[in-house]
């Protein structure tokens, strides 16, 4: 690998889990979920990052890793006895494409529409992906629930 790519790896992982846990401790969770929290956001990122990456598109890619922060946040959830929005909500925030839709407004502002149109789009587009991959992550999780015997 190259070393700039793993300094650059190393780097989207730290900011992550820092992003992802100072979100947390603003949305008050727990402070024991802090950590857990931190690393559901980071592991969701990371997987979006990789994929962006190899050169999947950023709709797909959100999609994709936002199902991850719903199966982690089910995980976290049923393992820690905690309700399962401290790991879902936190865990997206890497995820939510607040500066494509800052830059759409920008453009909205000053009147270039060529320009705000797409990235508005972009950013719709990538919101629902986000929405979709935490319902589909639900829907594997209750699927797996009615296949597998209760205890």
């Amino acid at each position: 690998m190259n070393p700039k790519r793993g300094y650059k790896m190393i780097e989207q992982l730290i900011t992550s889990f820092i992003a992802t846990a100072g979100f947390g401790l603003l949305f008050n969770v727990p402070k024991e979920t802090v950590l857990r929290c931190g690393l559901s956001g980071m592991l969701g990122w990371i997987f979006y990052f990789y994929l962006v990456e190899m050169g999947v598109d950023s709709v797909a890619a959100s999609g994709t890793a936002s199902i991850l922060i719903g199966v982690i946040g089910q995980l976290f959830a049923r393992r820690y006895k905690t309700p399962i929005i401290i790991f879902n909500v936190t865990g997206i925030i890497p995820l939510v494409p607040g500066g494509l839709a800052y830059d759409a407004m920008r453009h909205f502002v000053v009147n270039d529409y060529s320009v705000a149109l797409p990235l508005a789009a972009k950013a719709f587009l990538i919101s629902g992906a986000i929405a979709v991959g935490l319902v589909l992550s639900e829907m594997i999780n209750q699927i797996i629930a009615r296949i597998r015997p209760a205890k």
